[in-house]
């Protein structure tokens, strides 16, 4: 359990490993999900087309909300595009970025659950099963049977225990095309996913590097912000609320010396370092303003840094303001006489 609990904090602390985390389980999941699914064609022409493509597209659709739903960074992105502009900016290429990462993640269980679909065949096997070439497989002047017939004899195509047309097409043969098409597109599907995730992943960073790095540095700097501010707002909470019982508790102490005559005791030594860890915020209506203050109004980033080097020339860009030459002071010099009492 110990082993187990340091696992998920350290996946907690490191924000990527766990979402990398959870998209794989995903992934896992969605491909055990599917070998356990009861796949049962309805074998009727006007339902076998949407129950495969239901099939094969619904799931995938609720996998790649489910990962955003389980994604953190969710309401951290949708604060910050809603939340006023206030002293600090919004830069767009930031938010692109924090999007871009969580699909390229809510993606990866959708696309196991398409890839393992096509290549299993049985939703393509049910969807076109009505539009199979019988000019190519079969015989297509069967007994001159009319349109719907036909097709009503295909849709019985995936259910073999009640298939009733061997002499217009044979039921493996069908079922042997229509897989042989799936698996085709399956493998199709892998070889484009494989490709897009390597353009992505290698090729984006080489023809926008500076932009790239911008993005991915103040996104984690927004995901360390938050993280940093409900912290510390957990341990104002904290402070806060241990002041308010000690007070309670020391009021109640009192009435009590008041009205028995109990000698008073001793007040708690740490609640001292409580009070100074509120920051001068003691009450309800000042920390909603500072909570309000900070979402309207979030300090700009602007630190006034020292000077940096410009030898390399990469502080052209930015330099601070100058400030005028003044001599400096004299180091100020003390003596300190020693005398023995011996």
């Amino acid at each position: 359990m110990d082993k187990f609990r340091m696992v998920f904090q350290f996946l907690q602390s490191n924000q990527e490993s766990f979402m990398s985390g959870i998209c794989g389980i995903m992934a896992l999941a969605s491909a055990q999900l599917y070998s356990a699914f009861d796949f049962n064609c309805p074998c009727l022409p006007r339902y076998n087309l949407a129950y495969g493509l239901g099939v094969l597209l619904v799931p995938p659709l609720i996998l790649f909300l489910l990962g955003f739903v389980l994604n953190n960074n969710v309401s951290m992105l949708a604060e910050e595009w809603r939340r006023p502009q206030g002293q600090r900016g919004k830069d767009a290429a930031v938010l692109r970025y924090m999007f871009c990462s969580m699909a390229q993640r809510a993606m990866i269980a959708p696309a196991v659950w398409v890839s393992v679909t096509l290549l299993d065949g049985k939703c393509i096997t049910c969807a076109f099963c009505t539009a199979l070439p019988l000019e190519a497989l079969g015989n297509a002047s069967h007994h001159g049977l009319p349109q719907g017939e036909v097709k009503r004899v295909l849709a019985r195509i995936p259910c073999k225990e009640i298939y009733d047309g061997q002499e217009l097409v044979a039921n493996e043969v069908a079922v042997r095309y229509l897989r042989c098409i799936s698996q085709a597109l399956g493998w199709c599907f892998v070889l484009l996913m494989t490709t897009l995730a390597f353009l992505v992943r290698f090729l984006r960073p080489c023809f926008t590097q500076a932009v790239f790095l911008k993005s991915r540095y103040w996104s984690h700097y927004i995901d360390i912000e938050r993280r940093l501010f409900d912290e510390t707002c957990a341990e104002h909470a904290k402070s806060f609320a241990k002041v308010c019982i000690q007070q309670f508790f020391q009021g109640m102490g009192k009435n009590l010396v008041a009205t028995q005559c109990h000698p008073p005791r001793k007040a708690p030594t740490d609640a001292g370092e409580a009070s100074e860890k509120l920051l001068g915020i003691t009450d309800w209506g000042t920390m909603n303003t500072v909570l309000k203050s900070w979402h309207r109004c979030k300090p700009p980033l602007h630190l006034h840094p020292a000077a940096p080097h410009s030898s390399n020339g990469w502080a052209r860009e930015w330099q601070p303001p100058t400030q005028p030459h003044t001599q400096p002071s004299a180091p100020r010099q003390e003596a300190v006489a020693y005398y023995s009492g011996v």
